[in-house]
């Protein structure tokens, strides 16, 4: 039998490695801008792993799904946006996982309601984090993008809304279908 700490470090490696399929095969995703952005099921692996081993092993997700991300494709005209497109956009998606205690206890109460609340907040504020991260970098290093005339803080926000907030609502409706019919997703056999 796998000791825990192994088996955590596992399933974030094959997770993590399944965001990043999901985020780059033709087809499983929606392209919204040419420059960046698109719904995808990307996310959905992260969040699954925030919710199941906690904050800690989703941020080590969200970094390594970032790196994966950056290293395959990623543009960077200054480190800081780097860091913010990259590294806090994605670490902030484990940041869902302060509500996985609460998850596991609504599941194991057969509290769906309490379970699929819980899914929302964590989701959304992992979403919130990405948000603001990209958000930050097309203000400061995007502004040329933007139509002329336009506030480039509008731009900014327009741009990554597009996508964020829909990929906010798709990861949401499928992880709460997935955790409530099969809550062996995020409750672990001891």
């Amino acid at each position: 039998m796998m000791n825990h700490k192994t088996l955590m470090l596992v399933e974030i490696a094959i997770l993590t490695t399944l965001a990043f399929l999901l985020d780059t095969i033709p087809g499983l995703q929606f392209t919204i801008w040419p420059q960046g952005g698109s719904v995808s099921f990307a996310m959905i692996p992260v969040f699954i792993i925030a919710f199941r081993w906690g904050l800690k092993a989703g941020l080590a997700s969200g970094l390594l799904f970032g790196v994966l991300d950056l290293v395959f494709g990623g543009v960077v005209v200054h480190w800081l946006q780097g860091l913010l497109d990259y590294i806090i956009a994605f670490v902030g998606l484990g940041a869902a996982g302060i509500f996985a205690s609460g998850i596991k206890s609504g599941l194991q109460n057969d509290d769906k309601t309490k379970v699929s609340m819980l899914i929302i907040f964590g989701t959304f504020i992992g979403m919130a984090i990405r948000f603001v991260a990209h958000y930050l970098a097309g203000v400061i290093f995007f502004a040329h993008f933007a139509p002329e005339g336009q506030p480039v803080w509008i731009y900014s926000l327009v741009y990554n809304s597009t996508y964020l907030i829909p990929g906010f609502i798709l990861s949401a409706a499928i992880i709460i279908m997935l955790v409530i019919s099969r809550p062996q997703l995020v409750v672990r056999n001891s």
